[in-house]
């Protein structure tokens, strides 16, 4: 895989929902080798029997990206699977790609419920040692993306949003799944959790510029009266983000953000990666941000 003629530039916000005292949401937004970004967005599910969803929800984005690293090294050729080690290998074709795009779900889910279960063996969430871990306690979701200038990889799991901006057309939503029904959706904490995990791939082959690319938490989507209201919004972010600069869109972001918690009530997170015609890589201005949201 090489580097393409576009950059991306990144967006990452997240707000607290009105009157709440802790953010539940959490996000990662970097750089990658080879003109790559990877995004994650995740939502822990706040209500009292899930009281650690704060935690499962930074390590729901804590662990996507240790994947999309893994898929990523894999894809420059790292035999080693980028775990620090310097084997050098073939960079991987996309039939391999693809496989790994399928597998990463398996090893985010292990690798989720291994840091649940390290932290219930050393404070378990009703006090008693012996007892098996308690997944649900720490229940988040989790949606992530690894976008390259020749290869989209997109996956769900539980509500939010991956919002896709090409530069002409109405933006389109690959795992949009329908309006929720109440406020029941897919877990990590729930057994065998990774076949849930929906996943979009779309090879960039198309000689265009890539989409603008947009992970939110319900909370943002919620905010909206209608579904056409959230979709002109995401149309909105990428197209004042092409006319005055992401600098520009992040600056306000949260003052955005701010007014969508207002109406939802809930935490608000956005990530986003916005492509820049005619540069290679064009990072020295870019932001990374990885860690918690609101």
């Amino acid at each position: 895989m090489t580097a393409g003629p576009g950059g991306f530039r990144l967006l990452a916000q997240g707000v607290t929902g009105h009157g709440k005292a802790h953010g539940q949401d959490s996000h990662a937004a970097f750089h990658g080798p080879g003109g790559a970004v990877v995004l994650a967005v995740a939502d822990g599910h706040g209500a009292a029997r899930h009281f650690r969803s704060d935690l499962g929800s930074r390590w729901a984005t804590e662990e996507f990206a240790v994947c999309a690293r893994h898929f990523l090294a894999r894809a420059h050729g790292d035999a080693a699977g980028g775990r620090g080690q310097q084997a050098a290998g073939a960079p991987a074709g996309l039939p391999v790609l693809r496989e790994l795009a399928r597998d990463l779900p398996r090893r985010l889910v292990h690798g989720w419920r291994q840091r649940v279960a390290r932290h219930e063996a050393s404070s378990p969430a009703h006090g008693r040692g012996g007892q098996p871990p308690a997944f649900d306690v720490y229940g988040s979701t989790v949606l992530g993306a690894v976008l390259t200038p020749e290869l989209l990889v997109c996956w769900q799991l539980g509500d939010g949003d991956v919002t896709l901006v090409w530069e002409d057309g109405p933006p389109h939503a690959p795992l949009y799944a329908g309006q929720d029904l109440g406020d029941e959706t897919e877990s990590l904490c729930q057994p065998e959790a990774w076949p849930r995990v929906r996943v979009h791939w779309q090879p960039l082959t198309g000689g265009g510029p890539p989409p603008a690319v947009l992970l939110s938490t319900d909370g943002l989507s919620k905010s909206f009266a209608d579904r056409d209201g959230f979709l002109s919004f995401a149309r909105g972010v990428r197209d004042r983000a092409a006319a005055e600069g992401t600098d520009r869109v992040q600056d306000q972001l949260a003052d955005w953000l701010g007014h969508a918690a207002a109406h939802s009530g809930d935490d608000t997170t956005l990530v986003g990666a916005i492509p820049v015609p005619g540069r290679a890589t064009g990072h020295e201005h870019d932001r990374s941000d990885e860690g918690n949201g609101a």
